[in-house]
């Protein structure tokens, strides 16, 4: 099944931003579009307004002028739903309501030929519930764009219970030759991205809540050493406070109140205060006129350590003793059976979050995960109370020594980066072993989705293949409300992995 032909119109219904981005798409790639939308006049100043988007294309040397003049002739605004008739794919952009799509699609049925492709942009219903309105289900799939949908790359294709093959391969291969990358999914709550990224917020939000760091100190942490472009708070503000909370909210009571996807309740205050972000000026963050972005914990400069010892290879830290040395500070290598960490002078001990805790032992300091120690710029350490200010002291100095500012955040298990990615790891594997996805396009979509800095199956490699089981384990001993335990799917990536090595 191929794209469909430039020659066959498209209709968009729904004039908001979604809807004009999404019919800007199909008309760059050459398809007449018609637009519709319910309210009297709004599909002529859609019409106008992407007029003038393809104006400024021009500007910047983006379209030339004889293309722009093509799209215009090749835009209509409709009145009435009739004018639809001829269409060979109608994308819906309407309220997300699912009485409404239903009512909508119902009555396009009616007036398309019935080789029409029908399709939804929902980002929160099931594909499946608006398409079992219609007569022919089969030919009803998702299409669901990224905002702004001219410029993000990624279109979930989303295939309902009902959905035929050839729809969905017709939509995919349609999105592809629209300049678009499209991943395939089955109909999930939350479908591909919004189902893997709920960590990323709800990780941030539980670290909040325990009191353990700031929104400023978590972000950057997430920023300067997990690799994200974002960190949770500052995105969520960027998104829209209740619309980010609305996304989770629905996710969770779609998965039936799963414990995993549990919304957050200082999120929900936010939402109650009206604080919802930059479009309301405060959300997790000052953004009135003067507000000053408050800065990040940072630990006061202190001396490093004189030499350490390594007792094992430190796992997904080993490229630290490449560093250490290049520092020129003496690195002292002991062969230890599983041994992940490094003691220092004083006789403490610097390991990599493990899903543990400080209080737990006689004097350890916890380091977080980094995408990439070498580039990293800020790492965090964990201590409880019982930590000796020596062993605390010599860890800060050793990651300044190494040109890393430090945060010290208190004793919680997972620390920030490292229980964020291994959840999102997670979760990616029990969405393979559910049909959602395959590994390949569930790690385009979260890179190309949300932008992050690798996909989660690319993550689980560079970690090792029992890392994130290991730490979701313990995490889940020192929460047994169900949030942290590994998934199914990943037990047996982990145990598959041990047996091949001989340690089970």
């Amino acid at each position: 099944m191929t794209a469909l032909d430039l020659s066959s119109p498209v209709a968009v219904v729904g004039t908001g931003t979604m809807g004009q981005g999404i019919a800007q798409v199909a008309l760059v790639a050459g398809h007449s579009v018609i637009l519709y939308d319910a309210a009297t006049g709004r599909a002529r100043q859609a019409a106008a307004a992407i007029g003038a988007r393809l104006d400024r294309l021009v500007e910047k040397d983006r379209l030339t002028g004889a293309d722009r003049d093509a799209a215009r002739a090749r835009l209509k605004p409709a009145e009435s739903l009739t004018e639809l008739a001829d269409c060979a794919l109608v994308v819906e952009a309407v309220l997300e309501r699912l009485d409404v799509k239903q009512e909508l699609l119902k009555e396009l049925e009616g007036i398309v030929t019935d080789d029409c492709l029908l399709a939804t942009n929902t980002s929160s219903l099931s594909v499946t519930a608006i398409g079992g309105a219609l007569r022919n289900p089969g030919r009803f799939v998702g299409l669901h764009f990224f905002n702004p949908a001219p410029l993000m790359p990624l279109v979930e294709v989303v295939s309902g219970f009902a959905t035929d093959v050839t729809s969905a391969t017709r939509a995919y291969e349609t999105a592809r030759a629209w300049g678009k990358t499209p991943v395939a999914c089955a109909d999930t709550p939350g479908f591909i991205v919004n189902r893997i990224a709920r960590p990323f917020y709800a990780e941030a939000f539980a670290v909040l809540e325990s009191q353990a760091a700031d929104p400023a100190t978590i972000d950057a942490v997430l920023r300067e050493s997990g690799g994200f472009k974002m960190g949770a708070f500052e995105l969520t503000d960027l998104i829209g406070q209740d619309v980010n909370e609305s996304v989770t909210h629905s996710v969770w009571q779609s998965f039936f109140q799963d414990v995993r996807f549990t919304p957050s309740l200082a999120q929900r205050r936010l939402v109650e205060s009206g604080r919802l972000g930059r479009k309301s000026g405060h959300g997790w963050y000052d953004y009135g006129d003067g507000a000053e972005r408050p800065e990040p914990h940072t630990a006061e400069r202190a001396r490093p350590p004189a030499y350490v010892v390594a007792e094992g290879d430190l796992g997904p830290a080993s490229e630290l003793l490449s560093l250490i040395r290049e520092a020129g500070i003496p690195v002292r290598e002991e062969d230890e059976d599983n041994g992940t960490r490094l003691v220092l002078p004083g006789g403490g001990q610097l390991v990599l979050a493990d899903g543990q805790t400080s209080v737990e032992f006689r004097d350890v300091v916890y380091f977080d995960l980094a995408l990439d120690y070498r580039r990293a710029t800020r790492i965090a350490l964990s201590a409880s109370q019982d930590t000796a200010p020596q062993t605390l002291a010599e860890s800060t100095g050793l990651f300044q020594a190494l040109g890393k500012d430090v945060s010290v955040i208190g004793d919680v298990p997972g620390m920030i980066v490292a229980r964020t990615v291994a959840r999102i790891v997670d979760l990616a594997h029990d969405a393979v072993a559910k049909g959602v996805a395959t590994e390949e396009d569930i790690d385009t979509a979260m890179r190309l989705g949300v932008n992050y800095p690798l996909g989660p199956f690319e993550w689980s490699r560079r970690l090792g293949r029992t890392w994130a089981y290991g730490l979701l384990d313990d995490l889940h001993l020192r929460d047994p409300s169900g949030r942290y335990a590994p998934s199914l799917a990943l037990y047996r990536h982990a145990y598959a992995s041990e047996k091949r090595e001989g340690t089970s």
